[in-house]
C-alpha cells in the first residue's frame, strides 16, 4: 500500500478542517560548511546573549538566566541534566538550556487578537519555526466544530466542556491523557490520579517515544528502569563510552562532566555514526583559558558504528573480554544470574557476523575491549540513538551484559547512564505516569488518596494512536507538548486525534498540535518554569527528578506572561472540580490542591516509595536522592534477585537492495520538536531542515551531488511513506546510512514499527529508498499514462 506522507490530498477526506499536519516545503538556499571542530567557546556566548536579548530583552535575561539551575532558583526547561550536588557557578546553563528559558520567557505573545486574525487553517501553512516564534498563549481558548478560528473562552466554561465530554463516554478507556517530560512531579501525579479517578490507565507519555527501551531493558536486567551513577561518578571513571548521543547540542552540560572526567584522567570514546563535534573538542565558556586557547580534546578514540549495529559492537565487546583478563569473577558469583547462558552465546557469536552487523573492523573492536579489560571502573552513556530501533531492549541489555562481566555496577566511578531528554521525563514516571502501574502502585494510591484505580493495562503513545484511529478513543488530553509533531507517521497520528470528539492541550506557546485538532479544541494556557506562581496560600514551588535520581524544588519570580493564566496543577483541579461535579464526589480535595502544592508533596510521600520526608528534603539546596538499590548497594530486585544476563541473537536493520537505513536527528538549533532558528551550526548546515546526510561513496553510487533534490519512500511491511523534495548534503556517516531531521521526517516512519518490548517508534531504524525529484516525477507520470 503506498501513502503519500506529504500531499496534503491525501489527508482531505479524513479531514473536517483544511489543515497541513506537516510544516511546509519552502525552499531556501541550502548553506553548507564544514563541520566544527570544537564545540562551545565564543559562538555559543554569541548564540546566548543574542537569543536571550532578542527575546527576553537585557534586564530580563540577566534576571533569569542568574536563577536557572542555581539553588532556590528554577529547573531549566530543556534537558534532565543534573547540576552539582555543592557548589554551582552563577551561570549553570548551556547554550541550548539558555534558548529554551528565552523562549519561554519571550516578549512576544499570541493573544486572543493574534488567534482572530489568524484561522487554523493559514496557520497550518506557516512553519513549526514561525509558530513557535509567535510568542505565550495569554487566554484559555477554544476552538468549535464550525470554526476555523479560535475564540477566548472562561476557564470555568472550558473545565464544563471538558467534565461534559468525559463525563458522557461509554468507557473511561475513551479517554486518553498524555503528558510531556516538563511536567512536574505536582502536576504529574495530579494528572495520573485525574486519569484513574475517571478509571482509565490510558497514560501515555513522551517517554514511550524516546528512552521506554531503557526502562523496560533495565528493569529487568538489574531491576530498576533508571541509571546507576552520579555526576560524581564522572571523575572517578577511568573509562566512559558515549553511545549513540550528541551531548554537544542535546546535552551541552554534559560536555563539563566529560571534561571533568578528562581532567582526571579518564579516556572517553564516542560511539556513533555521526563523530559529533562535542565529542571532538571542547571550550568551556566560562573557562577564559579555555576560550583563548585550544580547549579539552573529549573523545581518545571514534567508533563509527553502523547504525543499529551497536547490539553486535557489544556482543564483540564481550566476546573479547571473556577470552581476555577483564572479568570479575567475584562479582558475577555472588550478584548475577545467567552468566553460563551468556558465554554460551558469546561464544557461538561469529567475528564475521558481529563485524558484518555493526560495520566496526575486529581490530577496532578489539582495541576498545582491551580498554574495557584495563578500566576497573566504566561507565556506559547513551541516548535515543540505543533506543528507537526494533531491538533497542535486547541492545541495552546487551550494554548491561558487557558491564556486569567486569562487576561495572555499584561501584564509583562506574555504571549504567541512560542520559533522559526531556527535564522531568523521569521524574513523571515515578510519580505514577505509566501506563503500565503496578499492582503495588495503584494499591499505594488507593489507600492515600481513596481513588479506586483499574488494573487492566492502558495505552501508550502508538497503541493511543491505533485506539483513536479505531474509534476506541474519542477524547485527547495533552499535559504539555506537541504530540502531533512528535509522534511517528504524521499522517496516522493527525488522523487520530481529528477523529476525536474534542483535544485539549495545556500549553504555554503555539504548536502544531494546535491546529490538527478533534472536533472541537481547547488551548489552556499554563504558567512556565521561569514564572512565579502566588495562590491563596502564598508563593508556591514545583519539583523535578533529574536523569540522575535527584528530586529537587524549581522556583520561578518572573511575572506571568498574562493574568489569565493557571498553574498546571490548579489546571488538572479545575477539571477535576468539574468532573466531580458530573459524575460525583471523589472524595479528593482537589481545591486545596491546587493551592498548596506541600498537600500534593504529602500525597506523593504516601504513596511513592522514596520520598519520606518530601517536603522536608526537597527544600534543601540539592535536593535528595531517590533510593537506587543497584547502585548503593548492589541489590538487585529482578525475578532472580540478581542483576541478570540476558541472551538474545545479534540482530541489526536490514534493508533490502538499493534500500539505506535512516535514522532521525535533531539539529543544534532545535529542542524536541521546537525550532528555535535554521543554523546547525556544529554539522555545517544552514537556512535548511529538509536534508538528507549521506556519504560521498553512496551520493557516487547514485549520480547526486550535494543540494541535489530526493524523495525518500520508507518501507516496512508492505506499507510506503513518501516524502518529497529533500536536499542530499554530503556528510561524513558510514555507508548505506542517511541522517534527517526530527520532526519533518516522522512522517517516513511507520506507526506499527515499533521496538520488541518496548513499543517505541524504531525512529532511528528506518528503511527507504532515495530517488531523485525529477526521477520520480518521471516515473509518476509513466504510471499516470499508463492508467490512462
Amino acid at each position: 500500500m503506498l501513502r503519500d506522507a506529504d500531499v496534503s490530498n491525501h489527508l482531505r477526506e479524513y479531514m473536517s478542517r483544511d489543515v497541513d499536519p506537516l510544516t511546509p516545503i519552502k525552499e531556501r538556499p541550502l548553506r553548507q560548511s564544514s563541520p566544527k571542530e570544537v564545540a562551545a567557546g565564543i559562538p555559543a556566548v554569541i548564540s546566548t546573549l543574542s537569543h536571550g536579548f532578542s527575546r527576553m530583552g537585557a534586564i530580563k535575561s540577566i534576571s533569569n538566566l542568574t536563577r536557572v539551575n542555581s539553588f532556590g532558583g528554577f529547573d531549566c526547561p530543556g534537558c534532565a541534566w543534573p547540576d552539582p550536588d555543592d557548589e554551582r557557578t552563577v551561570f549553570e546553563f548551556c547554550e541550548n538550556g539558555a534558548k529554551a528559558v528565552a523562549d519561554e520567557a519571550t516578549k512576544a505573545r499570541a493573544d486572543p487578537e493574534f488567534w482572530s486574525n489568524w484561522s487554523v487553517v493559514e496557520l497550518s501553512r506557516k512553519s513549526d519555526r514561525w509558530l513557535n516564534s509567535q510568542g505565550r498563549l495569554t487566554h484559555p481558548m477554544v476552538l468549535r466544530p464550525d470554526s476555523i478560528h479560535y475564540e477566548p473562552i472562561s476557564w470555568d466554561s472550558a473545565f464544563g466542556i471538558i467534565a461534559e465530554q468525559l463525563s458522557e463516554l461509554d468507557n473511561p478507556d475513551e479517554a486518553i491523557f498524555y503528558t510531556s517530560g516538563r511536567t512536574s512531579n505536582e502536576a504529574a501525579f495530579l494528572w495520573q490520579l485525574l486519569a484513574r479517578r475517571l478509571g482509565t490507565n490510558n497514560l501515555p507519555d513522551c517517554s514511550n517515544m524516546c528512552h521506554e527501551s531503557s526502562g523496560v531493558a533495565l528493569g529487568d536486567s538489574i531491576g530498576i528502569g533508571k541509571g546507576t551513577v552520579k555526576l560524581e561518578d564522572f571523575s572517578k571513571a577511568d573509562l566512559i563510552l558515549v553511545v549513540g548521543q550528541n551531548p554537544g547540542s542535546n546535552h551541552p552540560r554534559m560536555l563539563s562532566a566529560l571534561k571533568a572526567a578528562k581532567v582526571a584522567g579518564a579516556s572517553v570514546v564516542s560511539i556513533n555514526p555521526l563523530f559529533e563535534t562535542g565529542m571532538r573538542r571542547f571550550k568551556h565558556p566560562q573557562d577564559p583559558l579555555e576560550v583563548i586557547g585550544q580547549g579539552t580534546t573529549i573523545a581518545d578514540m571514534h567508533v563509527p558504528v553502523n547504525v543499529n549495529g551497536d547490539l553486535a559492537l557489544f556482543r564483540g565487546l564481550s566476546k573479547s573480554i571473556i577470552s581476555g583478563s577483564g572479568i570479575d569473577y567475584n562479582f558475577i558469583s555472588k550478584y548475577t544470574s545467567g552468566y553460563d547462558e551468556y558465554e554460551r552465546a558469546v561464544a557461538d557469536s561469529s567475528w564475521d557476523e558481529i563485524v558484518s552487523a555493526s560495520g566496526v573492523a575486529r581490530h577496532d573492536i578489539e582495541k576498545l575491549a582491551a580498554a574495557m579489560r584495563a578500566s576497573s571502573s566504566t561507565i556506559v552513556c547513551w541516548a535515543m540513538g540505543l533506543t528507537q530501533h526494533h531491538n533497542s531492549v535486547a541492545t541495552i541489555q546487551e550494554i548491561a551484559n558487557t558491564l556486569l562481566l567486569g562487576g561495572h555496577i555499584g561501584r564509583p566511578g562506574a555504571g549504567l547512564c541512560p542520559v533522559r531528554g526531556h527535564s522531568n521525563v523521569q521524574g513523571d514516571r515515578t510519580v505514577g505516569i505509566n501506563h503500565k502501574p503496578s499492582r503495588g502502585f495503584l494499591d499505594s494510591l488507593r489507600n492515600t488518596t481513596g481513588i479506586e484505580s483499574p488494573f487492566n493495562h492502558g495505552y501508550d503513545s502508538v497503541n493511543s494512536v491505533l485506539a483513536m484511529l479505531d474509534g476506541r478513543a474519542k477524547v485527547f488530553l495533552s499535559m504539555g507538548g506537541n504530540f502531533v509533531s512528535a509522534m511517528s507517521d504524521t499522517d496516522s497520528t493527525s488522523r487520530a486525534i481529528q477523529s476525536c470528539d474534542l483535544s485539549v492541550q495545556i500549553s504555554t506557546k503555539p504548536n502544531r498540535s494546535h491546529l490538527v485538532t478533534g472536533k472541537t479544541a481547547l488551548i489552556l494556557p499554563c504558567l512556565g518554569r521561569t514564572e512565579r506562581d502566588v495562590t491563596s496560600e502564598g508563593y508556591q514551588f514545583v519539583s523535578v527528578e533529574n536523569s540522575m535520581g535527584v528530586v529537587h524544588s524549581s522556583q520561578g519570580s518572573s511575572k506571568p506572561a498574562s493574568k489569565h493564566l493557571k498553574s498546571e496543577p490548579a489546571i488538572v483541579a479545575g477539571m477535576a472540580v468539574a468532573l466531580d461535579g458530573k459524575i460525583g464526589d471523589s472524595g479528593v480535595s482537589w481545591s486545596k490542591l491546587s493551592v498548596d502544592y506541600d498537600s500534593i508533596r504529602n500525597l506523593i510521600e504516601s504513596a511513592v516509595p522514596g520520598f519520606d520526608s518530601y517536603n522536608e528534603r526537597v527544600r534543601e539546596p540539592q535536593g535528595f536522592y531517590l533510593p537506587n538499590p543497584p547502585r548503593d548497594y548492589r541489590c538487585f530486585n529482578t525475578d532472580t534477585g540478581r542483576a541478570n544476563f540476558r541472551v538474545h541473537p545479534i540482530t541489526a536493520t536490514s534493508p533490502d537492495d538499493g534500500q539505506f537505513v535512516m535514522m532521525t536527528i535533531r539539529s543544534h538549533d532545535q529542542y524536541n520538536t521546537t525550532i528555535y532558528g535554521l543554523d546547525d551550526r556544529y554539522r555545517g548546515i544552514k537556512e535548511a531542515r529538509r536534508v538528507v546526510m549521506m556519504c560521498k561513496e553512496d551520493m557516487n553510487r547514485l549520480g547526486i551531488k550535494t543540494g541535489t533534490l530526493v524523495d525518500l519512500t520508507s518501507h516496512f511491511e508492505g506499507d510506503e511513506l513518501t516524502a518529497h523534495r529533500w536536499r542530499v548534503v554530503e556528510y561524513d556517516i558510514p555507508a548505506g546510512n542517511i541522517a534527517t531531521y526530527f520532526p519533518e521526517a516522522n512522517c517516513l516512519v511507520p506507526l506499527n514499527s515499533v521496538a520488541e518490548g518496548s513499543n517505541t517508534p524504531t525512529s532511528k531504524s528506518v528503511c527507504v529508498t532515495v530517488r531523485t525529484t525529477e526521477e520520480n516525477m518521471r516515473f509518476w507520470n509513466r504510471t499516470a499514462t499508463q492508467a490512462a
